[in-house]
């Protein structure tokens, strides 16, 4: 039994199975390489989900967790650090917005996105007590909280988590007549992911966005982005919104906040917005913590210089490229996606999305499929063009083989 075997079946014998990964162990990792426990090395092609935006073991991100470990790491949020100001100012700059609710994981921020959507209708709307509702999409992925699953059309997701939270109205995405239909005046907020990611990486109409921010805007409607994944630089822009011009009331963000580094999330957007909050009414121990702040103004830094939406919006038109050029071939049936950002539909003929996974695995690429043969393809943005070809290599080598 090589190590990696081992150290998977001590894994599989006390973890919960709410996962099913691929059957490699990582011991370590550097940009967009990974090692195994036995010294295979593979490149990222997953980068976490979009957490990993600027490579495994990153020098900026490293060094400044390292300068504030010798510091201070929580002070929990009954005081003030010396970063927290700092981090809100500059955050909330970044993405155009006046007030920053930090917390620590992106489902958190969707459930701070919801309350304070709820709160917002409540206090300043005037919705009746009680009769909020929020108007999401349908093959929507928005975290696994209770309340989330309970607008997920996820079968796999929702069921068996009931009874769910009520308040929500699922519409089709990318239907903007759909989605006027569903606007009535108890409406507080349209909460809609600009890419869906955990469907397909799915890309909606040219003019959808635009159209969402003019009706959330005559109805009086919040319009909130989840840019947990398509934020921070992985479209070629640093949020994803910004393909169409659009502004949001709020963004959500999460991911890459960290850097792959802490988990860091948030909630951005108005003082009017999230001005309704008083002390008390929500919060979290850890949101905003001292080390977490200091990645996060990191991350933010790194993005203000345009580095990573250059490369992004680059190498992603290399890789829609390489990719399109394989539709059309019997293999790929539609490739979606925007900068390093890539969902392939394969014919299901040439194997299931798991097994196209496993056969790159083999080949020394990682990547995770989603919905029967649909694979992601997510880089850390600082591939080069030599390695993110070389993966596409191994990529046409398994549809063909």
């Amino acid at each position: 039994m090589s190590t990696s075997e081992g150290l998977i079946a001590a894994a599989e014998a006390r973890s919960a199975h709410n996962y099913h990964p691929l059957p490699v162990v990582i011991a370590s990792a550097e940009g967009a390489w990974m090692t195994d426990a036995d010294g295979r090395r593979y490149l990222d092609m997953l980068a976490g989900y979009s957490a990993l935006n600027f490579g495994h073991g990153n020098e900026r991100l490293i060094n400044a967790a390292k300068a504030q470990l010798d510091r201070v790491t929580l002070t929990s949020r009954a005081f003030y650090h010396d970063r927290f100001g700092d981090f809100c100012e500059q955050l909330a700059e970044l993405c155009g917005m006046e007030m920053v609710l930090p917390m620590n994981t992106g489902a958190e921020a969707v459930e701070t996105a919801v309350k304070t959507a709820r709160k917002w209708g409540y206090r300043s709307k005037g919705v009746p007590d009680g009769q909020a509702k929020i108007i999401v999409a349908d093959n929507n992925f928005h975290g696994r909280t209770t309340t989330i699953v309970s607008f997920s059309t996820d079968a796999e997701a929702r069921a068996d988590f009931g009874p769910y939270t009520p308040g929500f109205e699922i519409v089709p995405y990318g239907d903007l007549g759909a989605l006027e239909a569903a606007l009535d005046d108890n409406t507080v907020a349209v909460l809609l992911e600009p890419i869906q990611g955990e469907a397909g990486v799915l890309v909606p109409p040219s003019g959808y966005l635009a159209g969402v921010r003019e009706l959330t805007r005559q109805r009086n409607v919040l319009f909130i982005a989840d840019e947990i994944q398509s934020g921070l630089g992985r479209t070629g822009a640093t949020f994803a919104c910004e393909h169409e011009g659009v502004l949001p009331d709020m963004y959500v963000l999460g991911k890459a906040l960290g850097g792959g580094v802490v988990p860091v999330s948030a909630v951005v957007s108005s003082r009017d917005v999230l001005g309704v909050y008083k002390p008390g009414e929500h919060g979290s121990t850890f949101g905003g913590n001292p080390l977490a702040c200091a990645v996060a103004l990191e991350v933010v830094a790194m993005l203000r210089t345009g580095e990573y939406q250059q490369r992004a919006k680059e190498l992603g038109e290399h890789l829609h490229r390489e990719l399109g050029a394989l539709v059309g071939g019997g293999a790929v049936r539609e490739v979606r996606g925007r900068g390093l950002w890539a969902g392939v539909d394969v014919d299901p003929a040439h194997g299931t999305g798991r097994e196209l996974s496993e056969k790159l695995m083999a080949r020394g690429v990682l990547v995770k499929d989603t919905h029967g043969s649909t694979i992601r393809i997510a880089p850390p943005l600082v591939v080069s063009e030599q390695d993110l070809d070389w993966g596409l290599e191994q990529f046409r080598a398994v549809l063909g083989g």
